[in-house]
This record gives structure tokens, C-alpha cells and sequence, in this order.
């Protein structure tokens, strides 16, 4: 009776595998890719729950959608949240983060300016770069304006499920930077968490695999 065979060749010698255990194979990798996926939004979830507020120099609000000239409902909660850092004297100053997204004529840091500035922070104590489109952008340019005004540590504002891949960011840069989550975040059902889990998931996996590269 014929034995299905799969050759491999290492350093001359001729190995046979069977169709056997090429599927044990296949089926133990697709389990380790499963584990690894399924490790990966766990540690994502439980990352969300950190929150390593403390005194720092600024607060980073990291960019999100605006509509016409008001940030979005997940943008005003971020920038909720960085006010209260800033009335509550964790932080003496705050960078908001975002450029002109499309389909729009202000930046999205701009308009958070605008809107903390309306919820009472003083206008010399915001900040503001107005050339990133994604997180990564964010967090470089909000650094070079640390440069630039001697800020030497931040805590880094956003939604809860964004925190650990934003931290990854910040802590490649160089960053002294400290987890501060919104605790008013609109993402609160798993219908809502889901899909941005989905999502983070996604660009942390991409990020871990090129900085192999790098």
C-alpha cells in the first residue's frame, strides 16, 4: 500500500515526512498562531486597565476625528481628560496631537486647542503639532515639541484599548512617559470594545513584527 511522503533536505540528508505529520505540523502551528493571537488582545485588555497617573510636565492627548470645527465624542473625552489632569496639577501643560484630516480645513490640534481652551486651560499652557496622521506620528512630533520647551516626562492620553501599542511607541522613542487612560472612554460595551480591540490588535502585531526588521 502507498504511503503518502513529503521530502525535506538539510545539510544533504533526505528526510520523508508523512502526510501525518505534516498535518500534526500544520495543526501545531495554526494553535501557537492562535495562542499568540488570542495572548496578545488579552495582554491588550488587561494593559487598559493601567493607569500610572502621576506628576508630569505635559500631558500628550493623542489625535483622533474631528467633525467641521469640534472633536469628535471619543476625541472630547480624551481632551476631557487631559483638562482634569491639568485643573488637578498632575501635569502644567498639554500637547494635543493631530493634523488635517481629510475632508477638513483645521487640524485635529487645532481644534482640541480650542475646545480645552474653552473648558478654561490658559492658551500658553497648550501645545500643539499639527502634521501626524497616526499614532506613531503623534507621539514623534509631541516628542520634539518636549524638546523644544524642556518638558522631560509625560503622561500619555487616549482611550483605554489604545494605551499598550501607544506606550510601545513611546517607550522606542526614548520617551519618559507614564499611562494615564480617559476613564470616560465611549468604548464601554464589548460591541463598542470589540471592533477597536480588533483593530489595535492588528497594528501592535504589524509594529511588533517590523521592529524585528529594524
Amino acid at each position: 500500500m502507498a504511503v503518502d511522503m513529503k521530502a525535506t533536505e538539510t545539510d544533504g540528508i533526505t528526510y520523508r515526512m508523512s502526510g501525518k505529520a505534516w498535518k500534526k505540523l500544520v495543526a501545531f502551528l495554526l494553535a501557537a498562531v492562535l495562542i499568540f493571537i488570542v495572548g496578545t488582545a488579552l495582554s491588550i485588555v488587561s494593559y487598559s486597565e493601567k493607569d500610572e497617573t502621576r506628576q508630569a510636565d505635559a500631558a500628550i492627548v493623542l489625535g483622533a476625528s474631528v467633525y467641521d470645527n469640534s472633536p469628535s465624542p471619543v476625541f472630547q473625552e480624551r481632551i476631557n481628560h487631559a483638562v482634569e489632569l491639568y485643573n488637578d496639577g498632575h501635569v502644567k501643560a498639554i500637547i494635543m496631537t493631530g493634523g488635517v484630516g481629510e475632508g477638513n480645513i483645521r487640524s485635529e490640534a487645532d481644534i482640541a486647542r480650542e475646545y480645552a481652551e474653552q473648558q478654561g486651560v490658559p492658551a500658553d499652557a497648550i501645545f500643539k503639532e499639527e502634521s501626524s496622521s497616526i499614532t506613531a506620528e503623534n507621539l514623534e512630533n509631541a516628542m520634539m515639541v518636549m524638546s523644544e520647551e524642556r518638558f522631560n516626562t509625560a503622561l500619555i492620553v487616549s482611550d483605554p484599548l489604545h494605551m499598550k501599542r501607544a506606550m510601545l511607541y513611546a517607550n522606542d522613542l526614548g520617551m519618559t512617559a507614564y499611562s494615564s487612560p480617559t476613564p470616560t472612554s465611549l468604548y464601554r460595551s464589548w460591541k463598542t470594545k470589540l471592533p477597536f480591540l480588533m483593530r489595535e490588535e492588528f497594528f501592535y502585531i504589524g509594529y511588533r513584527l517590523t521592529r524585528l526588521f529594524n
